[in-house]
């Protein structure tokens, strides 16, 4: 059975593009998959890091399972886990794949286009 960290509550993740060359180069196999990043807020961000890695080391799927916008139950496969610590609390960045056809990205073009037309 392959292992995961689950969002028990709270809103569902909001996922960034990533565009590391090395999160790019880990993407080989039959599907295209997105490498994505999350930030979670959590109490125990180091414990959750050493879970992946205790499953990287086994050479087993660790799966981020979480509730999307629908409630419906969705799991993505993690590729990397860090923990920041901040003032706020503990910080879990969370490296995930998403098939490509099941994602719909957003792009946000950001306050630049505003200024250029004028416009604030």
């Amino acid at each position: 059975m392959d292992d995961k960290i689950t969002i028990i509550e709270g809103p569902p993740p909001v996922f960034e593009s990533v565009n590391d060359g090395w999160a790019m180069g880990l993407n080989e196999g039959p599907a295209f998959s997105i490498p994505l990043l999350t930030r979670l807020r959590t109490f125990n961000g180091n414990s959750l890091v050493e879970r992946c890695y205790r499953a990287w080391r086994g050479q087993k799927d660790i799966h981020l399972h979480y509730r999307n916008e629908l409630g419906l139950e969705q799991t993505a496969p993690i590729l990397a886990a860090r923990n920041v610590t901040t003032q706020e609390g503990d910080v879990l960045l969370l490296w995930v794949y998403v098939d490509s056809e099941k994602v719909e990205l957003e792009f946000d073009p950001g306050d630049d286009d505003l200024a250029e037309d004028g416009r604030e």
